[in-house]
């Protein structure tokens, strides 16, 4: 695997290839990164995955200073995934200069997560747009953990034109149900023992909605309630439908549950797919 860490370098290395599946993501990989790029092999012959900390996408206050940066660690990860290439600039080769071009996330973006965590999409659009625009690959791979992030990219793609291929891959979990994250590494010993009660919570909504219940508001309020009588401070539990991410119309069967949930300094998200029988 060659490690590149400049555009010009990556787009010289690249010049040619016929089939680019490319994986953007911020490092401190874990398995949830790696089955993306398990993905990346099977479209791609040759796989590209970015490890870029994305400062734009941080809002005040935000984790940006210690997020974990463990660039040996991830090439390693990589490597053995059957990456061909990783590209890791540093903020200078990604923003050579103040970036005053900032693209609008849709409307999609205003809710859930874009409630709490103001700039957040717009740092994402910003930087995946610079990202398709340096790798030029015919399909990018994103996880459904992010699931909003994942709406927001495909309208990205559609939006400008890309041409570009969006596959989303199921997320992967821990042998008790905790979404995998490279945030889960800030949980205590206590917090992480607690965390599964997040993905506990959408399941229960989940179990009860594919079961007949139609009450949705009720059912989610439940399960925020659950949460902040156990110490969590949550941000949403929410359904939505998952062409639109808008709230369900009667009839609507494609659905999804989605949360975020602060349990002491570590925001959690989860989300899970829901069909109406």
């Amino acid at each position: 695997m060659e490690t590149i860490h400049t555009v010009a370098g990556l787009r010289e290395r690249l010049k040619g290839e016929p089939s680019v599946a490319f994986v953007p993501t911020m490092g401190n990989l874990h398995a949830g990164h790696l089955a993306l790029v398990e993905e990346a092999r099977r479209r791609g012959r040759c796989v590209v995955a970015s490890i870029f900390v994305n400062r734009l996408q941080f809002e005040p206050g935000g984790d940006f200073d210690r997020y974990p940066r463990t660039l040996a660690a991830d090439r390693a990860k990589l490597e053995a995934a059957g990456c061909d290439v990783a590209f890791a600039p540093d903020e200078r080769e990604m923003y050579p200069e103040p970036q005053e071009i900032l693209l609008t996330p849709p409307k999609s973006a205003d809710q859930l997560c874009g409630d709490f965590r103001p700039g957040h999409f717009q740092g994402v659009v910003t930087v995946v747009a610079k990202l398709f625009d340096i790798v030029r690959p015919h399909v990018a791979v994103f996880g459904k953990k992010d699931y909003q992030q994942l709406h927001v990219i495909r309208a990205l793609v559609r939006q400008l034109n890309y041409g570009i291929e969006i596959a989303g891959v199921e997320t992967v979990r821990e042998p008790d149900g905790l979404a995998m994250s490279s945030r889960n590494g800030y949980l205590s010993a206590a917090e992480r023992a607690e965390a599964v009660r997040l993905s506990r919570a959408l399941a229960g909504v989940k179990s009860a909605v594919e079961g007949g219940a139609r009450d949705f508001a009720a059912l989610t309020a439940a399960a925020r309630d659950d949460l902040a009588a156990h110490g969590w401070r949550v941000d949403y539990v929410e359904m939505r439908d998952r062409a639109r991410l808008a709230t369900p119309v009667p009839g609507e069967r494609e659905l999804v549950a989605l949360g975020a949930a602060w349990l002491g300094q570590t925001r959690l998200i989860d989300n899970l797919e829901i069909t109406c029988p």
